[in-house]
């Protein structure tokens, strides 16, 4: 009789799977395989995943195997796959709550710069602030004979274009902002130069010099406004013209720290005396037609033109002191 025609399978296959099963039964496995669990970043199990028959190949839900043995049907699924076990802080960056809160912070700044901008033209113009920019070489070097050297001086007046003066490279007598900013850098340099002579140079000792510089410089603005304000000075000096006179006696102080570099103690106080001499002159030259203006004494009263006096001779004489104020600390080491 034929068994294969009747369904049945042969006896001698049937043996061999039972031999089969009874050897696996006999040798149970001692110790669970965990070779193909992984483990994800932090420390967590994946549940297992079969491996592909491939060499290397990793598992797909959707059994979906391409020919290379990565396990993946196209590129997009392995760096899908990969993208899960990323670096730390990647959560976070794909938290729509996070771009949300960082798109947010880019405009709140984006208006705080607009609104520091506008405040910022509403009290200084940017073509009235180059026009104390508007300076060139040979202005420069005029204006700093004319600091040093203010006695042989003659015309001190403004000259003007349109009812508007005249740019400052066109008038040695119009104020400037370029010399007394970079006469403020030179001081604070030429300070570290002169602490480095005696070995008291450090970086606290410089910002403290840069500082102590700036704020007595905003002081001197503020009072010198307040004051004629309250004397009701009028005048057609702005507060950048004050700013800009008030800073010029950042050239006598470096002339006097050069001085004192030269010649000690000798050369500090003769620089001393003559920068002060110099910028009270000047300063009361340059101001006297801004402050005291030629006028009909009969249609003006005599209080006023005194207090405008005064004014001048405050400015005059307060220059002198902060210039001895701000190179007093420095006199030790000019080695006195």
């Amino acid at each position: 009789m034929d068994l294969s025609s009747s369904g049945r399978r042969p006896a001698g296959k049937v043996a061999q799977r039972i031999r089969s099963q009874r050897t696996t039964s006999n040798n149970p496995q001692l110790f669970e395989d965990t070779s193909i669990s992984q483990t994800n970043f932090y420390g967590g199990f994946l549940p297992q995943q079969p491996q592909n028959a491939s060499y290397g190949g990793f598992y797909n839900p959707n059994n979906d195997y391409n020919n290379s043995g990565l396990g993946f049907s196209n590129t997009e699924q392995f760096v899908g796959h990969s993208s899960g076990l990323g670096f730390p802080g990647q959560q976070l960056l794909n938290d729509p709550m996070a771009n949300v809160a960082v798109q947010y912070g880019q405009t709140l700044a984006g208006q705080g710069t607009d609104l520091l901008n506008r405040n910022i033209k509403r009290y200084v113009s940017s073509s009235r602030l180059k026009y104390y920019f508007a300076v060139d070489t040979a202005y420069v070097g005029k204006k700093l004979g004319l600091l040093i050297f203010p006695f042989a001086h003659s015309d001190w007046s403004l000259r003007y274009s349109k009812d508007e003066p005249v740019q400052p490279r066109y008038d040695v007598n119009a104020p400037d902002l370029y010399i007394p900013v970079m006469a403020f850098v030179t001081y604070i340099l030429l300070a570290g130069v002169v602490l480095g002579t005696q070995s008291r140079f450090s970086p606290e000792h410089l910002g403290l010099t840069a500082s102590t510089a700036f704020v007595w410089t905003v002081i001197e603005l503020v009072v010198l406004l307040l004051t004629m304000y309250i004397l009701n000075v009028s005048t057609d000096l702005k507060y950048l013209d004050m700013l800009a006179y008030c800073g010029y006696k950042y050239v006598g102080m470096i002339v006097i720290l050069l001085g004192g570099l030269a010649f000690q103690s000798t050369g500090y106080y003769i620089s001393m005396l003559w920068m002060a001499l110099s910028i009270a002159f000047f300063l009361v030259r340059s101001l006297r037609l801004a402050i005291l203006p030629h006028s009909d004494p009969s249609t003006v009263e005599r209080g006023n033109n005194k207090r405008r006096l005064y004014v001048l001779l405050v400015v005059a004489v307060v220059q002198p002191l902060l210039m001895w104020w701000l190179t007093r600390h420095l006199i030790a080491a000019v080695k006195l």
